[in-house]
């Protein structure tokens, strides 16, 4: 079997190569490509060089430069609140309370939602509670943010959970038996022996988190629809230079090929830190 293996190993990886080639590699590469054109189709593409990034970043009516840092403290923000909120749930959880099963199952079905009619439902909540005040979800851009991280952290957290509640199953037994014995009390426990032993988990919430709010679109879209503008995360603000300024589709895709490498060298970057406290059991 194994020489069988070492001999025909490559017709077995060539339909998810293929795919991969078709679906993601090609695609990027020619969007790379016309990053640096001007466009209407992919036909008629015009080489400009840098001017479509010029254009991005320095286009009075564009807020993409506002949308890079009000996406990141997006991200950020609920990255934080988000992967706490799904700890604490876990370590509730994990405690063998009565109905467990059933908080497990309130708290992930939100993750089921798709992202439109999350949006949707919560802007209906939202702006109920600000017609009281005489302002809606729209009014100014922290309404939006805010309710943005509402909406994130009702939809994410019970998938964090999930995941906590795996990593804190998996922990030996002889750790918490031994933190016991030598007197720790709970927050001790907590700090020197269940953390520690979390890091793998702590690195894929957190990658997922992270990933997740720079990513964020649907959510947006159906909340704000971009309004006013400077609520637009980067995604949403992607869109709408794309597909909603005649002849900026090579700005767009400009501002594309920013936003992937910043997500590409923030995840990688968060993925090292997290990896490297990760202990071995």
């Amino acid at each position: 079997m194994e020489k069988a293996l070492k001999k025909w190993w490559p017709l077995f990886i060539l339909p998810t190569m293929a795919a991969f080639t078709i679906g993601f590699l090609i695609p990027f590469v020619w969007g790379l490509y016309l990053s640096f054109c001007e466009f209407t189709t992919v036909n008629d593409a015009v080489w400009v060089g840098l001017n479509n990034y010029v254009l991005a970043f320095t286009d009075p009516s564009s807020y993409f430069t506002h949308s890079l840092w009000y996406t990141a403290l997006f991200s950020v923000v609920s990255t934080v609140i988000i992967n706490i909120l799904g700890l604490t749930v876990a370590i509730l959880l994990v405690r063998g309370i009565r109905g467990t099963n059933i908080f497990r199952t309130v708290f992930f079905m939100p993750n089921l939602i798709g992202g439109i009619v999350l949006g949707w439902l919560w802007q209906v909540l939202i702006n109920g509670v600000l017609a009281k005040y005489g302002v809606t979800i729209v009014t100014n851009e922290w309404y939006g943010f805010w309710s943005l991280i509402l909406v994130m952290t009702w939809q994410q957290l019970g998938y964090m959970m999930i995941i906590y509640i795996s990593g804190l199953q998996s922990i030996p037994e002889e750790l918490m038996e031994a933190a016991s014995i030598d007197g720790a009390n709970a927050w001790q426990t907590l700090r020197f022996v269940k953390l520690p032993m979390l890091m793998p988990s702590i690195t894929i919430c957190t990658f997922l988190t992270i990933t997740n709010g720079f990513k964020l679109f649907d959510q947006n879209l159906a909340l704000t629809n971009g309004m006013p503008p400077e609520s637009r995360l980067m995604a949403l603000d992607i869109y709408n230079t794309f597909y909603g300024r005649t002849g900026w589709a090579g700005a767009g895709q400009a501002k594309a090929v920013v936003f992937c490498i910043i997500v590409v060298a923030i995840a990688l970057l968060q993925q090292k830190l997290t990896h490297s406290k990760e202990v071995q059991q």
